[in-house]
């Protein structure tokens, strides 16, 4: 056992992590060894590894396909913009379009226009009978897990969950953001306690990144590296607006999509406007945004008012009172808001699948899109308006007024943030 702990420390790791396992198999050994052994760290870098060589080889095979126009270059901010490349191994690209979609309904019906035959699921998140599967599979579509677990129902949030939620059709239009295929996000069906959720459209050659994320996937999954033609058409002469897809995983060497967050709201100028269902920001974050506040950038979030977790909302409104002396502007949307937006200075937007959580910037493969395109950010930040409209603007003030019992409560769920 001791043996095991000097390895555990060798790992580096967080402390916290690293202090939490040594915990663990003093406290209860022979439960802690078994579970180190199935779902350690150790079993989940083999299976990092493994994500590697499919993304390797996905690359390698289909290099030709990933060739880009040197001349293409970032309007503003462009150290963001290089660091998002550098640290997620994707390119600058372009789109002759780009739309904000704000909701389910809008969102479903943009992509019911065409219909995709090859469907990636995790295991954990999508859970199909194969008789709702039948159908589908008997009009030739193939549908696959992502990395397959045993026991879904005792490990809901085991780790290395393939988060993403992502479209492509013929190449050329690719969907992404937050929005899941569930009758919770179209407002058709739920009516009022829809979630409110935003995704994107693009269409043009950044499409290719997407692409590229979902065969690395795929392989991953089957083993199967697909060469269908038409995956990749040539990229169009009136494509202006300039686009960075972000993909982040456990598998790569940093965390891109927490480090352009970051980078974004430290370069702001003059207002950011965030929305996140889970707010639980590790120290960086929390740093970043008190000392854009601070100096004089209006920082405005959106959560909502109660998320689908109480310990992942309590212990996101543990952080309140620092972020609101700092001069944060604080909303809760009234339902469950699942958007994960960012706007900068009104110039620059960002739409994907990542909370500001440490599952979402560690364990989680996902993937976020960075762009620059002047009516897209403007429909981001209409929305992000129209959203606060309806929240309950969150002082110090009311703050004051909490029972000892939530607050007691909130600071208890905090020591849990790591883990959520």
């Amino acid at each position: 056992m001791a043996a095991l702990c000097i390895v555990i420390v060798l790992e580096k790791r967080s402390p916290v992590a690293t202090l939490a396992w040594i915990l663990g198999l003093a406290f209860l050994p022979v439960v802690g060894l078994l579970f180190y052994f199935f779902f350690g760290p150790r079993r989940l870098k083999r299976k990092r590894m493994r994500h590697s060589r499919s993304s390797a080889k996905v690359r390698k095979e289909l290099a030709a396909e990933r060739a880009r126009d040197p001349s293409l270059v970032v309007p503003i901010r462009v150290q963001l913009a290089t660091l998002a490349m550098r640290s997620s191994g994707s390119m600058v690209s372009t789109a002759k379009d780009i739309r904000v979609l704000g909701g389910g309904k809008v969102c479903f019906d943009a992509i019911e226009e065409a219909i995709h035959v090859r469907v990636l699921g995790d295991d954990v998140g999508t859970r199909l009978s194969r008789r709702f599967l039948r159908p589908l599979r008997e009009a030739g579509a193939r549908f696959e897990s992502f990395n397959p677990i045993l026991l879904p129902s005792l490990l809901p949030r085991i780790n290395l969950r393939n988060h993403r939620k992502i479209v492509i059709v013929d190449g050329r239009v690719g969907f992404l953001g937050g929005i899941n295929i569930g009758d919770e996000y179209d407002e058709s069906v739920s009516k009022r306690e829809a979630f409110r959720d935003t995704h994107l459209r693009i269409e043009g050659e950044a499409v290719h990144e997407l692409q590229f994320i979902f065969l690395e996937d795929w392989h991953f999954s089957t083993g199967e590296v697909i060469r269908d033609k038409g995956l990749f058409p040539p990229r169009g002469e009136d494509e202006r607006d300039v686009v960075i897809v972000v993909p982040s995983g456990p598998d790569q060497e940093w965390e891109s999509i927490e480090h352009v967050y970051f980078t974004a709201i430290t370069q702001a100028d003059e207002h950011i406007q965030l929305t996140t269902p889970y707010f639980v920001p590790d120290d960086a974050m929390r740093l970043a945004l008190a000392a854009a506040a601070l100096r004089g950038v209006k920082v405005e979030l959106i959560v909502p008012q109660r998320s689908d977790s109480r310990i992942v909302t309590a212990a996101g409104r543990s952080y309140y009172d620092e972020l609101l002396r700092a001069g944060m502007h604080l909303y809760e949307y009234p339902k469950m808001v699942h958007a994960k937006t960012m706007v900068i200075d009104r110039k620059i937007g960002l739409v994907g699948s990542a909370n500001l959580d440490n599952r979402s910037f560690r364990l989680n493969f996902e993937v976020s899109a960075l762009f620059y395109a002047e009516a897209a950010v403007a429909e981001l930040a209409r929305l992000f308006e129209q959203d606060k409209h309806k929240c309950r603007h969150i002082t110090l003030k009311s703050r004051s007024r909490m029972p000892f019992q939530s607050r007691l409560a909130e600071a208890s769920a905090r020591l849990l943030s790591p883990l959520l």
